[in-house]
């Protein structure tokens, strides 16, 4: 027998043994060593090549935003199952509720801020992070277009595009001016962390420069005058801090300027904060008459130039301007130009804001998601379907459904229809069988498909947009993140309601925002809240809450800390004025 022969038959009687009994036999061979190394490695090399080929079949799922839906989304995914990319054009996450603290040094830039590249590498995987700015979505080419921007030249090309399996768009809105003219170029806003550094840096300016030898008391006077447009909770909060701010600080170190400040504020409603309860929103308008911050409500802006605001009293139709110093809009959001484009390629143009599902996929996308202010959900409507609902539920084909039928399958349709729960609860009806009753109030054995509607006739009026809040988006990030991170199990266990248009059942359950209050704070220590099940909260003591829910729902310790040090700091020593 060769050499060559007996070799061969070695490896031939090893294949299948592990890479570490081939060894062993490797060093009892003199002159055949290397050949039997070379098949030992040729058999350990097929997992590594199996390995790179179930990587290569990730699914890639491309992020757009590290706001509050793009964060919430990235830090519960299971990345392990995905090759996820990210693209925003910063690389940080802002807790954006508390950016009027900012404005007036109550709390420092950098103490709600992260860094989104701490939240992604915390993750039990790869997650790739790119600074930069998407300038156009693809949908047909699934691929979306980037482009960065940096102060400081940067040697290579700053275009680049990526391709998606999905996408998932959470780059949230922008300021609404509603082409009032003016407003770009001499207003203030507050909806980025850079908005209010830059907010911080001109009050101190307003005052520095009414400070100036040689001006007269008017100039003085109009340097000082505040005026903010809007009266939601980012305006009033803001009105609020800025007086605290003048009134507890400033003051000390501007003396001779202490009482021709004046800050007003204009609403386009008849009451500052019309979202929250009444009253609320009452006792806000008590809060800032005792402040001496002028409220005027039933105001419609018209024009604002560098020296003076025009605006509109609706009740006397008169046209007046007031002098400013400074103005800070805070009126609304609008569609990003990036997303209206991608809404024109999908047939939305008609529409103000792209539209979702209630599972939060974009409408006619099946890989396109969107979530936070940048959409909306278009919930179904309930009579669309009232036909295929009374056909399922109506088992045994008699034309009529009996109050047990209906009872079948309405927890599906509580599920499909969240509308009918809210329209139960404003009608105060205890259950939906109180649906099934004649006008007098008594119990209906059977109804036809004409009764059924007209018992569903008023659901639909139930069905509200979400608010453009923190809160929401938050919770669609969390929710859209467990979707994919069960969506595999789901293909085979749907988890949803069941399909009345159609077989089976929907994978998933649909997207169910859950309020758990809101704040807004009045400034002096004192705050109101809107808390779960209709109660109201007024005072000190809600403060003190809006303090502890805050710093709890910073997204690290690190923040946390920064932020608690932060108010105790402000406590102690007070605001800081300098100009940096």
């Amino acid at each position: 027998m060769t050499i060559m022969s007996f070799i061969n038959r070695a490896s031939r009687a090893l294949h299948g043994y592990p890479a570490s009994s081939k060894l062993l036999v490797l060093f009892t061979l003199s002159s055949g060593g290397l050949v039997a190394y070379a098949d030992s490695q040729s058999e350990t090399a097929a997992p590594a090549a199996e390995l790179n080929q179930n990587e290569w079949k990730k699914k890639r799922v491309v992020v757009l935003g590290t706001g509050w839906a793009g964060t919430s989304f990235l830090k519960d995914l299971d990345v392990s199952s995905y090759d996820v990319q990210v693209v925003s054009p910063r690389n940080y996450f802002a807790f954006t509720p508390l950016l009027p603290s900012v404005t007036c040094g109550t709390v420092e830039a950098r103490s709600i801020v992260e860094p989104v590249r701490n939240i992604i590498k915390k993750r039990n995987g790869e997650i790739q992070f790119f600074e930069a700015e998407c300038v156009k979505i693809d949908a047909a080419k699934n691929k979306v277009f980037c482009k960065s921007h940096f102060e400081n030249n940067v040697i290579g090309a700053e275009d680049f595009s990526l391709e998606y399996d999905y996408l998932v768009v959470a780059i949230g809105a922008q300021v609404n001016t509603f082409n009032t003219p003016g407003v770009m170029e001499n207003c203030h806003f507050l909806k980025e962390l850079e908005d209010a550094q830059k907010l911080r840096r001109s009050v101190i300016d307003c005052f520095e420069k009414a400070s100036i030898p040689g001006l007269t008391e008017e100039e003085r006077r109009t340097n000082l005058h505040f005026v903010v447009v809007g009266g939601g909770p980012t305006g009033v909060e803001f009105a609020a801090e800025l007086h605290d701010f003048i009134q507890e600080d400033l003051v000390n170190v501007y003396p001779m300027v202490k009482d021709l400040v004046k800050i007003t504020l204009i609403q386009s409603g008849d009451h500052i904060l019309n979202m929250f309860d009444e009253r609320i929103s009452t006792f806000a308008e008590k809060k800032f008459q005792r402040d001496c911050i002028e409220v005027q409500t039933g105001c419609r802006v018209l024009n604002v130039s560098d020296k003076e605001i025009t605006m509109k009293v609706k009740s006397k139709g008169e046209i007046t301007s007031i002098p400013h110093g400074l103005v800070v809009w805070s009126t609304g959001i609008s569609t990003r130009p990036v997303v209206k484009d991608f809404m024109e390629q999908i047939g939305q143009a008609n529409r103000r804001v792209l539209a979702t599902n209630e599972w939060l996929r974009v409408k006619e996308c099946e890989n396109v998601y969107a979530l936070g202010d940048c959409a909306t959900i278009d919930q179904r409507k309930i009579m669309e379907d009232i036909a295929s609902i009374f056909k399922a539920a109506d088992k045994d084909n008699s034309g009529t459904l009996t109050v047990q039928e209906f009872q079948d399958v309405v927890d599906d349709i509580l599920v499909r229809y969240p509308q009918l729960e809210l329209y139960l609860k404003n009608k105060h009806l205890r259950d939906v069988k109180d649906l099934m009753k004649d006008p007098e109030g008594k119990d209906i054995e059977e109804v036809d498909i004409e009764g059924f509607k007209l018992a569903l006739a008023q659901v639909d009026s139930q069905a509200k947009s979400l608010p453009a809040t923190a809160q929401v988006a938050a919770q669609q990030g969390a929710y859209l993140s467990r979707c994919f991170n069960r969506r595999e199990h789901c293909k085979d266990n749907p988890e949803g309601p069941r399909r009345f248009v159609g077989s089976g059942r929907h994978a998933f359950v649909p997207f169910r925002y859950k309020h758990l209050g809101q704040f807004a704070p009045l400034g002096g220590e004192q705050a109101a809240a809107e808390l779960p099940g209709d109660w109201v909260s007024i005072g000190r003591s809600t403060q003190w809450l809006w303090y502890s829910v805050y710093a709890s729902k910073q997204v690290s310790w690190r923040t946390r800390v920064l932020l608690v040090s932060d108010w105790t700091r402000r406590f102690v020593f007070g605001r800081d004025s300098s100009r940096i």
